[in-house]
């Protein structure tokens, strides 16, 4: 399938399903392998959730749970929200009936991948969450690495928090991950991006292209948005003064190892050699797995 400009942006609001505000599956996505629901759940609900071909990782954006499957019993303490600490998670592998619940209400992520091999349900601790402040200067953002390749809970999934501090860039420089290239390296993943912003009325820009003209757009972001990178380069994601942005990155292909890989955009990847006479922005990170009160 070959996307527009139009494919690419699912603002707040048009992607839901019932009471929750976000479902992304391949096949509404246009692609195959990676997908993105987000659960919000009232005090005292509980939701049955059948994996089928898809693994998924259930991530608290604000609220407690408790996930059960397979006679596991993850009790998820969660975070006020995505700007207060890093949050513990459940994994749930393909094949699987999982009930989530939470006592207090809240709004939930499950990430998701389309995998062949049946994992075991797995707990997270946040404490164990590893956090990378990446870049510098302008460029400084917060990584948090709760499932990508180092975390070897999963067979296709891997996802990623993070948060871009008001004023500055992320996803930069510019890259791509749309084929597999031993010698770049590089592999092929679709990749979502789920986009929540501090304070009233924030927003962000976001970029994304293809060399060949096929699509170039540049989205003006918000609370709730979703933007989907089938292929192609995107970036940077740029957060306005006064407000912090935190995107979720769901990713998943083709390839046999669970890895990321990605090639810089050529015409801009020099801007990595600025960061060795930068620091990084000092207000990061701007949360660990430590509580704040």
């Amino acid at each position: 399938m070959t996307f527009s400009n139009a494919d690419l942006f699912r603002p707040a609001g048009s992607v839901t399903d019932g009471a929750d505000p976000v479902l992304v599956t391949p096949e509404s996505a246009g692609w195959t392998y990676s997908g993105l629901r987000v659960l919000r759940l009232a005090s005292g609900e509980s939701r049955r959730v059948a994996t089928g071909t898809s693994e998924m990782a259930v991530l608290p954006l604000q609220g407690s749970c408790t996930v059960e499957v397979d006679g596991y019993r993850f009790e998820l303490d969660g975070r006020e929200s995505v700007f207060s600490r890093v949050s513990d998670f459940a994994y749930v592998p393909i094949d699987a009936e999982c009930r989530i619940t939470s006592n207090s209400g809240g709004e939930f992520a499950l990430t998701m991948a389309e995998a062949t091999r049946r994992m075991d349900p797995a707990y997270g601790p946040a404490e164990e969450v590893e956090v990378v402040v990446r870049g510098a200067g302008v460029a400084s953002r917060q990584i948090t690495d709760f499932l990508m390749a180092g975390v070897k809970l999963a067979d296709k999934l891997l996802a990623v928090e993070v948060i871009t501090p008001a004023g500055n860039f992320s996803s930069y420089p510019p890259h791509k991950h749309d084929t597999f290239d031993p010698d770049a390296p590089e592999v092929e993943l679709e990749e979502i991006y789920y986009f929540k912003f501090s304070g009233d009325n924030g927003y962000g820009l976001f970029r994304e292209w293809t060399a060949d003209g096929e699509f170039d757009t540049t989205m003006i972001v918000r609370d709730g948005d979703v933007a989907l990178c089938p292929y192609g380069y995107h970036g940077p994601t740029v957060a306005v003064p006064g407000h912090h942005m935190y995107f979720l990155n769901v990713m998943a292909g083709p390839g046999d190892e669970r890895t990321w890989h990605a090639t810089d955009d050529p015409e801009q990847t020099w801007v990595r050699n600025t960061w060795e006479d930068q620091q990084p922005d000092p207000r990061l990170p701007l949360t660990s797995h430590e509580w704040i009160v």
